[in-house]
């Protein structure tokens, strides 16, 4: 049973690595309607992801009570050992990418809020500097 349960995890990560590397490319590609429309199904496998690890812990926990005085890696089995291995470097993998992928959506917001700004003046108003557009422009405008 922990085996499959790892084995459905490390699954379930390597498709979300799979996705988050798409919406990599696609967001170097200004595909933005291709990241939104696959954002339904990465929530879906991140929600069956913590529900396999809560299954895996839980199985995990109740083979160590059942032990109490032997080691969990005694109790585990090298199979088991290799499959935490496998998961312990998807993770690292999928954290690595979506820090990435926040950097370069963090840098296209600001591109794109700086290019508004240029396009539409904005002036500076309370406290933290919130930028807003300058309403005597827009009412020119109109």
């Amino acid at each position: 049973m922990l085996q499959e349960s790892l084995k459905e995890a490390i699954q379930k990560l390597s498709e979300l690595i799979e996705m988050t590397k798409l919406d990599i490319e696609s967001l170097s590609q200004a595909q933005n309607d291709q990241i939104f429309r696959r954002l339904p199904l990465k929530e879906t496998l991140i929600r069956e992801f913590e529900q396999k690890k809560a299954i895996i812990d839980s199985q995990m926990l109740q083979l160590k009570h059942k032990n109490p005085d032997q080691e969990l890696s005694v109790l585990l089995g090298q199979e088991i050992l290799d499959l935490l291995d496998i998961l312990k470097t998807h993770l690292k993998q999928l954290k690595e990418l979506n820090n990435g992928y926040a950097r370069s959506v963090h840098a296209v917001g600001e591109f794109y809020t700086s290019l508004l700004r240029r396009i539409v003046p904005h002036e500076n108003s309370g406290y933290g500097g919130y930028a807003k557009p300058q309403q005597n422009f827009l009412t020119i405008q109109v």
